[in-house]
């Protein structure tokens, strides 16, 4: 169903910049959250907030990429094929194809029903 009139269609560089705010506002919200041990976690020589800052964005990679996965993986199921998959993920099919190998790719098909033969000769 195509969308309404009225909804707006951010580009890929809108959309780039609104997840960059959104992942940066999520790092800060985490922080604040957490304690931080330098002595366990890291060097205490470079600032700590850094540190902080820098694994929890190392682990949102690793949750975008399980969440990545997922969604394709749904796509797949939905009947999407890997065309439509890099599409969307701004991969061509065959980037889709070896970063989610396996997905399964539409509806299975049915074998086509051979016709009795005739034992006309």
């Amino acid at each position: 169903m195509p969308p309404p009139a009225h909804e707006h269609r951010p580009s890929d560089e809108e959309l780039a910049r609104l997840a960059v705010e959104a992942l940066d506002v999520l790092a800060d919200e985490l922080a604040a959250r957490l304690t931080y041990s330098p002595d366990r976690d890291c060097h205490t020589e470079v600032h700590p907030q850094a540190l902080r800052r820098l694994r929890i964005l190392s682990h949102l990679q690793k949750a975008v990429k399980e969440l990545q996965y997922g969604a394709a993986r749904d796509a797949a199921t939905a009947g999407a094929g890997y065309p439509q998959i890099g599409a969307a993920a701004q991969l061509s099919r065959q980037g889709a194809r070896r970063r989610w190998p396996g997905l399964p790719t539409g509806p299975a098909r049915p074998h086509p029903l051979l016709a009795p033969r005739s034992n006309e000769s």
